[in-house]
């Protein structure tokens, strides 16, 4: 992707924290037969001893799906965060001299690595478990993977196949108006609080420093 340098996060911490807040990814790969292709798949995110300097990636996919018959195909995974549009009538420089234009404020993650496919029906249990807890915890009365017939666990388990994908470069764009000056940031904070897009202002807080365009 074009990432002009003040809009670049390299951050492992800030970049793992968005891929987490977001972990519906588009997994993009190419077929032999040159046709490109790209899956929506919540991922979760494991990093820590063991998970590769930049972290694994662990999901699945039904057993129909082409992707079940990738293993070791290079892949790129993108991870989109919040994003919203931004009104020129929010800066402060508008008042000033009026040169101003609509755009669109985003964060963005891409990570590539290997697929492997997992086919284990253990370890594709102990993800399902661990993806179930971590999405139903929120929830007032959480649905557990030991809630359903076990004879229908094993069913629904051979019904998939695991990917696993080690991150081998993980690139971050967080276009949040470094490009503007302090005040027009703040003004763009404001318009995006008052018009609801509370996590991307959460992002952009506090306001980056202002960098050349």
């Amino acid at each position: 992707m074009y990432l002009p340098s003040h809009f670049s996060v390299t951050d492992t911490a800030r970049l793992h924290a968005l891929m987490r807040a977001h972990p519906l990814a588009w997994l993009v790969v190419v077929a032999d037969d040159g046709r490109t292709s790209a899956d929506p798949v919540p991922l979760e995110l494991a990093a820590g001893e063991g998970e590769g300097a930049l972290g694994t990636l662990r999901g699945h996919v039904a057993r129909a799906n082409p992707l079940a018959r990738r293993d070791g195909a290079e892949v790129l995974v993108v991870f989109s965060g919040p994003q919203a549009y931004i009104s020129p009538g929010w800066y402060a420089s508008k008042q000033q001299h009026g040169k101003v234009v609509p755009t669109w404020n985003y964060a963005v993650v891409q990570a590539r690595g290997r697929l492997r496919t997992v086919a284990d029906a253990g370890w594709l249990l102990a993800l399902v478990t661990r993806l179930t807890q971590r999405h139903e915890a929120p929830l007032p009365q959480p649905w557990s993977v030991d809630d359903a017939p076990p004879a229908f666990v094993q069913q629904m388990l051979g019904a998939i196949v695991g990917l696993e994908i080690e991150i081998t470069e993980l690139s971050g764009k967080f276009k949040l108006s470094q490009n503007r000056s302090a005040a027009d940031q703040a003004g763009v904070i404001a318009g995006l609080h008052a018009a609801g897009h509370t996590e991307l202002d959460a992002w952009m807080q506090p306001a980056p420093k202002e960098t050349p365009s």
